[in-house]
């Protein structure tokens, strides 16, 4: 299925709650990801759903689960009847912050359950029954081993960004959770790319999913423009200073290799006069936290991250995307960008290439199919 037409979330006999809720978000009608998913979803039909970043796909899940949940009796006993993974803390605690604004009219509880953070707060709400759990495999396989998770009630999963968590390693953990769950359920699977090792898994755990893909398959958005320079790679850091001073208007995120990497770009950005801060994994969670925020007010024009950003930020607005090197793979390369372009705006990615790259730019552009100049 492709580009599905918009759909008025009133013409979807939703809930009034749940409507109040989306109509304080601003919402209106469906985007083409919501259109194609939500119909089945509410039908409790297994999806799979592929779609480039940025296509609302966040809502395409939360509005079938919550209209799920408010249509059930309101005597219900507490218990856990949604459970959403997400390869990323930053995307557990995103998906939370929109469940939240949806919820703001009903009783249906929720928990984002990450690692970074001290687990106690985290273990009463899960002892307690909250209705819906977003979680990073690792920190809710912690639980798990304490006995803190009772999944019996599971009525819907949730697998955001499966292909992520395939290439972040968490798939053993993904595989041993599911086998906690009831194996009747209903089960939605999301991701940027399709590869096929994701399509055989989810034979396994899937029950005749439909399948809702949106756009090209597996390239980025069609509203990223793509350009290159071909830079020396000791003159990296110089130019995209220049090119940040001279000539970049908005928010710009840049990605880096390794965590090193990034540390020692926004320093050097940072010494010659641009508000830059990094992101990566060996930040502490405050850090990471007051990173992300100090990005999205403002406060800091310029954030230099590794891939451990490419997923997990759901900011609006950001104009430029940089891969300061060229990205591994097609699959990174399609993550990193999809961070401009969102919600049917306008953005660029700008790829830095030193001359011992220029091989590896080539493979990628046929793997991704966009023409780099």
């Amino acid at each position: 299925m492709f580009d599905p037409a918009p759909i008025a979330f009133d013409r979807l006999e939703l809930d009034p709650r749940l409507l109040s809720g989306i109509r304080d978000l601003g919402w209106a009608e469906t985007r083409s990801v919501q259109s194609g998913v939500i119909p089945f979803a509410l039908e409790g039909m297994d999806v799979i759903a592929c779609a480039e970043t940025g296509t609302g796909k966040t809502a395409a899940f939360l509005v079938p689960i919550l209209q799920r949940f408010l249509k059930a009796a309101a005597t219900r006993p507490a218990a856990t009847r949604a459970l959403v993974l997400a390869p990323t803390r930053e995307l557990a605690v995103q998906i939370e912050d929109q469940v939240q604004g949806l919820t703001y009219h009903t009783t249906v509880s929720s928990i984002a359950v990450y690692g970074g953070v001290p687990m106690d707060i985290q273990e009463r709400a899960l002892r307690a029954g909250v209705d819906i759990v977003v979680a990073t495999p690792g920190r809710l396989m912690d639980h798990m081993r304490h006995d803190s998770v009772n999944f019996t009630g599971i009525e819907v999963l949730v697998l955001d960004e499966a292909d992520r968590m395939l290439d972040m390693g968490f798939w053993p953990d993904v595989q041993r959770i599911l086998s906690a769950l009831p194996a009747v359920r209903q089960t939605l699977l999301f991701s940027a790319t399709m590869p096929g090792e994701i399509l055989r898994l989810t034979q396994e755990f899937l029950c005749d999913p439909k399948f809702v893909q949106v756009g090209r398959r597996g390239g980025p958005a069609q509203t990223i423009s793509h350009s290159i320079q071909v830079v020396g790679k000791a003159q990296k850091a110089e130019w995209l200073a220049r090119w940040l001073r001279d000539r970049a208007e908005g928010p710009v995120l840049v990605f880096c290799r390794t965590k090193i990497g990034a540390d020692r770009l926004a320093s050097t950005l940072s010494r010659m006069g641009i508000r830059t801060v990094a992101l990566h994994a060996d930040r502490t969670q405050q850090q990471r936290m007051s990173a992300v925020e100090g990005f999205r007010t403002g406060t800091f024009p310029v954030l230099v991250a590794t891939d451990v950003a490419a997923r997990g930020l759901d900011i609006d607005g950001i104009a430029h995307v940089v891969n300061f090197e060229v990205p591994d793979t097609p699959e990174a390369y399609v993550h990193r960008v999809g961070r401009t372009g969102r919600a049917e705006s306008t953005g660029s990615a700008l790829t830095l290439v030193a001359p011992e790259e220029e091989y590896a730019l080539r493979v990628l552009e046929k793997a991704v199919g966009v023409q780099l100049q």
